[in-house]
C-alpha cells in the first residue's frame, strides 16, 4: 500500500471530522435526537405529529451543503466503478442493514460511539468488519 501524498489532506479530513462531531453534539444537545441520517429518513415515512419539519430540514442541509459547497469551489467528479444495478443493489442491502442493526453508520459510528454505546460498539465493529471482508473478497478473491 502506498499513500498518494498529493491527494493526502489530513488537515480538510480533521476539519470535517471535527464539525461532523461538532454537528452531532449540538443536535443532541439541542434537540435530544440522535443524528443517525436512516432514522431520521425513516421517521418521515411515519411521522409523529409536528416530527416533520425538523426531519425535512434536516435532510435539506445534508442535500443543500454540498450544492453551496460548490458555489465557492470547484467539486471534482466522483469516478464510480460500478454499474447501475450494483448500485441498487448495494443501496438495497445497506437499508436493509440499517433496519437489522436498528441505525446506520452515522447513527451507531458517531453519535453512539461517542455515548459509549455497547449496542453502538457491536454494530460499528461489524459493519466494519463486513466491508473489510467484502473488498478483500472483491478486490483479491474475485479480481475485481
Amino acid at each position: 500500500m502506498t499513500i498518494d501524498w498529493n491527494a493526502f489532506t489530513p488537515w480538510s479530513a480533521a476539519f470535517g471530522g471535527v464539525l461532523i462531531g461538532l454537528s452531532a453534539a449540538m443536535f443532541v444537545l439541542l434537540n435530544g435526537r440522535i443524528a443517525g441520517i436512516s432514522g431520521v429518513l425513516g421517521g418521515l415515512l411515519r411521522p409523529l405529529p409536528g416530527d416533520r419539519g425538523w426531519r425535512i430540514a434536516f435532510l435539506a442541509g445534508l442535500l443543500g451543503a454540498p450544492l453551496v459547497y460548490a458555489l465557492a469551489a470547484t467539486v471534482p467528479l466522483p469516478q464510480i466503478d460500478a454499474g447501475v444495478g450494483t448500485l441498487v443493489a448495494a443501496g438495497l442491502l445497506v437499508g436493509v442493514g440499517t433496519r437489522y442493526g436498528a441505525g446506520c453508520t452515522s447513527g451507531h459510528g458517531v453519535c453512539g460511539l461517542s455515548r459509549l454505546s455497547p449496542r453502538s460498539l457491536v454494530a460499528t465493529v461489524l459493519f466494519m468488519a463486513a466491508g473489510f471482508a467484502t473488498v478483500f473478497v472483491v478486490r483479491h478473491l474475485l479480481g475485481a
